[in-house]
């Protein structure tokens, strides 16, 4: 919140509104005459979210957006939204997801594999993946999105087990993730199935896409001077925002050789944490969900 420099007036954007939390905290920063957008493509989390924000002390009703923040410049302009002070990414999923069983997130429960974000509207989920994609497909889905040690062992197990029969559960899963993983290397690192499970969410969501494309759009609606703030949770989604925001801060692409600049590419974004902002040791003790978290911060510059 002290990094988005929120003041009476503030446009606030919450790219990903969840249980409204942030937005809470924000609307009490910007009242009474900012206004205050909140974005999400899950419907349990915008009827929370609606109730939570019921009683802010905004002069406007809080504009809530249902959809993809990857999809932010359709969802602004429907809105009429000509310009925005601050915005927030909020990454992974939101805890009232994890805390749904029914949903397929948690390994920690019993439940169909699914875990999209939006089932109104998405068709691929984690039982397809699971039992349709190839095995290279699969090694590579665990390694290239959770980091997975032992993502090729895994792939092969669950290919081995589906030729008997469907791997339809979360608990099948978490099953055949313990099997696949040797005893001694299941002893650390946390649960085995947190690696599987991270992936196949980022696979069933188009999450590295949409976070590609929502940064782009954010930055592009910014105002002069706005901030954008960005948390996230694993080493990739890291990277990419890392990524954007060196790119968009300088985006010359002349040769290192070159004596002066001739593309003509201008500097669009100042960043604001050389290096990300973690939790304290006092925060991680309150919330042990906040343990990975990383705070990048940026200012949209002014343009010529």
């Amino acid at each position: 919140m002290e990094a988005l420099n929120l003041h009476d007036g503030t446009v606030y954007l919450d790219c990903t509104l969840g249980g409204a939390g942030h937005s809470l905290e924000a609307a009490s920063r910007i009242a009474p005459s900012g206004t205050l957008i909140g974005v999400d493509q899950d419907d349990m989390a915008l009827e929370a979210a609606a109730q939570r924000l019921g009683t802010v002390p905004l002069d406007s009703e809080p504009i809530l957006l249902k959809g993809n923040f990857g999809d932010l410049d359709d969802l602004l302009l429907e809105a009429r939204v000509p310009g925005i002070d601050a915005v927030l990414f909020d990454l992974g999923v939101s805890s009232p997801q994890f805390d749904f069983p029914e949903r397929g997130f948690s390994y920690r429960e019993d439940a169909p594999l699914d875990m999209r974000m939006d089932p109104s509207t998405q068709t691929l989920n984690a039982a397809e993946i699971i039992n349709t994609y190839n095995e290279a497909d699969l090694a590579r889905v665990l390694r290239d999105y959770g980091d997975e040690k032992w993502a090729a062992r895994i792939a092969r197990f669950v290919c081995d087990e589906r030729r008997e029969r469907p791997v339809e559960t979360t608990f099948q899963l978490v099953d055949l993730i313990k099997r696949a993983i040797p005893a001694k290397a299941r002893r650390t690192g946390g649960h085995p199935a947190k690696r599987t499970f991270q992936a196949l969410r980022v696979e069933v969501n188009h999450e590295m896409d949409v976070l590609r494309r929502g940064l782009d759009a954010a930055i592009r609606w910014l105002n002069p001077g706005g901030k954008i703030a960005v948390i996230s949770y694993q080493s990739l989604e890291d990277k990419i925002v890392k990524e954007v925001f060196k790119k968009m801060q300088d985006p010359c692409t002349c040769p290192p050789d070159f004596p002066v600049c001739v593309c003509g590419k201008k500097p669009v974004l100042k960043v604001e944490t050389r290096k990300p902002i973690t939790p304290s040791a006092e925060e991680i003790e309150r919330n042990q969900r906040a343990h990975s978290a990383r705070l990048r911060v940026a200012t949209k510059l002014e343009t010529n």
